[in-house]
């Protein structure tokens, strides 16, 4: 695993990738490959003894040209300055893919929160809301929930914008709990449309999927529903899952919801007893499945990796899980790739109906969030799987991101350059 790559030289080359196959100057895709404002900012927090901690966190704006700033804020001890910058990034070009009109953003706070209680993460989240409160609201830049926060989190930044703003405005955060504005479906909507993806996948290439083996390496919110969704909306066999802890594998097929019964008992997927063994991580991804998904953090394979990869067909759920090596081997090898860009947009997706529902005041049925979405992504897909046919980009991520650079470049040359 390549924990040593820049992600955002990554996000940087995958622009310049496709800007080859785009009508785009050379002097706005260098605004495109840059966010336009970073905040980092340091949170000093009492704790339960009364000490003070002082924690670095960040707010990358990248580009707003479709609308506002929009991403998640993530709480990990390896959250850096690069990284929400480039998360940043890939949420402009994901917003553009499936064609909602926002931008991207994206924080995050250098913070292992399993080290911290419930009050200290409190205290903390509500510091760091007060250093966004000058960047974010409805109508500038919209957090989300991101790695290792949620609707809990989301709900603090709201009850502090609002208290600190003396206003209501429940669209200045998506992800919040259904009874603080939260929409429903956000909870699935990442897994849901890595599962959508993967439907739409196996009928353009005209595999079956009741008959595909799968592994999923992340085991959080989006590695477990998009499992927990190919299993019994598609009907095909996942034989592998991953955590943190390492990998359990059963060949027959796992039971998905049993597994992640276990993990939320025991804090691990390690130890399941109904798996036939356990194997590393790495293992899972070079395991010699139809489909692969990588649901973990980013630079998840690497080179290496990727010469060993063995699944014919990778759908991505984590935000840059491949490096652009990797990008490259899997390209030559015929291994057929469809990009983060598309597939995990089911959360900004949903993100974006909560908003329109908080703006509305008029909230929707689960059912109805389902389907929009689901129109969403196929129609995202069926204009990714035309590009790639109707040019000669290489694969299909270089497809997603022409398609996104033109929209968010066309929406640049409409507004004209402010002196």
């Amino acid at each position: 695993m390549s924990g040593d790559v820049n992600p955002f030289e990554s996000l940087q080359e995958q622009i310049d990738d496709a800007a080859a196959y785009v009508d785009v100057g050379s002097d706005a895709l260098e605004r495109l490959k840059r966010p336009e404002r970073v905040l980092e900012t340091t949170l000093s927090v009492e704790m339960d003894d009364g000490s003070i901690e002082v924690f670095t966190a960040f707010r990358s704006q990248f580009n707003g040209d479709r609308g506002p700033y929009k991403g998640g804020i993530r709480y990990h001890p390896n959250v850096s300055r690069d990284e929400v910058k480039a998360l940043s990034g890939w949420m402009v070009y994901k917003c553009a893919t499936v064609d909602i009109p926002y931008g991207g953003g994206k924080g995050g706070i250098v913070i292992d929160p399993r080290e911290y209680s419930l009050s200290e993460l409190e205290r903390v989240t509500r510091s760091y809301a007060n250093e966004l409160r000058p960047l974010i609201g409805p109508d500038q830049d919209i957090p989300a929930p991101d790695v290792n926060t949620g609707q809990r989190e989301m709900n603090w930044i709201k009850d502090t914008y609002e208290t600190l703003e003396n206003t209501t405005a429940p669209g200045t955060v998506t992800g919040k709990a259904p009874t603080s504005g939260g929409s429903a479906g956000r909870v699935e909507a990442t897994g849901r449309s890595v599962m959508l993806t993967a439907r739409e996948v196996f009928e353009y290439l005209g595999k079956s999927a009741s008959e595909a083996t799968v592994a999923v390496q992340g085991f959080g919110n989006a590695g477990s529903v998009a499992a927990r969704l190919i299993d019994e909306e598609l009907g095909a066999n996942v034989v592998a899952v991953s955590d943190s802890s390492g990998a359990i594998h059963q060949p027959d097929g796992l039971d998905v919801a049993d597994a992640k019964d276990h993990k939320g008992e025991t804090g691990r997927l390690s130890g399941y007893p109904s798996a036939s063994e356990e194997l590393t991580n790495e293992e899972l991804l070079t395991m010699d499945v139809d489909l692969l998904i990588p649901a973990a953090l980013e630079n998840a394979i690497d080179q290496e990796i990727a010469q060993r990869v063995s699944a014919d067909v990778i759908v991505e759920a984590a935000n840059g899980p491949l490096t652009p090596d990797a990008d490259d081997v899997l390209t030559d090898r015929d291994v057929a790739v469809f990009p983060d860009i598309l597939a995990n947009a089911g959360g900004v997706t949903v993100s974006y109906f909560e908003w329109v529902q908080n703006r509305q005041r008029f909230y929707w049925t689960e059912q109805r969030v389902n389907e929009e979405l689901e129109r969403v992504i196929t129609e995202a897909f069926d204009t990714l799987t035309d590009t790639y046919e109707e040019t000669d980009v290489p694969n299909y991520r270089t497809a997603a991101y022409v398609t996104a650079i033109e929209r968010v470049a066309d929406a640049a040359d409409e507004a004209g350059v402010f002196p």
